[in-house]
């Protein structure tokens, strides 16, 4: 590497790599998705749309375990420890179906 614009990390494999773009992609797409379905709902009614719309993208092949994974690491920061454990408990539903 002669300078910085020309620098590319290598991807040796590790678990550490960037995301790709289509697992950027397939988590923006979820997120609009989702906000799209928020909007005027109270926080029970937030978590049923949140499910229902992952289980269909799930079941029809739109949504894998990775974008699942990038939404979850993108929102729970935002969460106190007890809505970021529950958020866990349906990424952990979700990823089995």
């Amino acid at each position: 590497m002669n300078d910085f614009r020309n620098y590319k990390p290598e991807n040796n494999g590790t678990k550490d790599a960037p995301p790709s773009a289509s697992d950027l992609n397939g988590t923006l797409e979820l997120a609009k998705n989702v906000s799209k379905l928020m909007n005027g709902k109270n926080e029970t009614q937030l978590l049923h749309t949140i499910i229902a719309e992952a289980e269909r993208g799930k079941r029809e092949g739109r949504l894998t375990n990775a974008d699942i994974d990038n939404f979850y690491n993108t929102v729970s920061p935002m969460l106190d420890g007890f809505k970021r454990k529950k958020l866990k408990e349906v990424i952990t539903r979700l990823k089995n179906i």
